[in-house]
């Protein structure tokens, strides 16, 4: 019934000590695996925070698993599922991380031209000439 889906929804937001840290809520598609490489699947990020997310994943992973989470713009975290329910998981990092990192566009770090790469590669062809 919905009801009893929008209390467990309640009940999962109200999970585990990392809720001790802000959270952010976003879209961000990650790669979860095991800390040996073993690929468990991709998720879907619903909170981000420094210690933790909330995910729901194309499988079932059962609490208490060691998971690898591939983030854009952090790289891989490791940590522990800390709760699961059918396909929605909340997982505890090892370390903490900076969740604002996976808003920066992909390269962020690189410095910027004002000219795209294949316009400045077709430009330094054009003057060797």
């Amino acid at each position: 019934m919905a009801g009893d889906a929008m209390n467990d929804e309640d009940d999962i937001s109200d999970r585990g000590p990392a809720r001790s840290a802000p959270r952010d809520s976003l879209f961000l598609l990650a790669a979860i695996s095991t800390p040996e490489g073993a690929p468990l699947g991709k998720a879907r990020v619903r909170n981000l925070s420094a210690t933790g997310m909330m995910a729901d994943c194309e499988r079932p992973i059962p609490a208490d698993v060691r998971v690898r989470c591939d983030l854009r713009g952090v790289g891989h975290v490791d940590g522990v599922v800390a709760w699961a329910r059918a396909e929605k998981i909340g997982v505890a990092f090892d370390r903490p991380i900076d969740p604002q990192l996976t808003r920066k566009p992909v390269g962020a770090g690189a410095p910027q031209s004002t000219m795209p790469d294949y316009l400045r590669m077709h430009s330094a062809k054009t003057k060797r000439g």
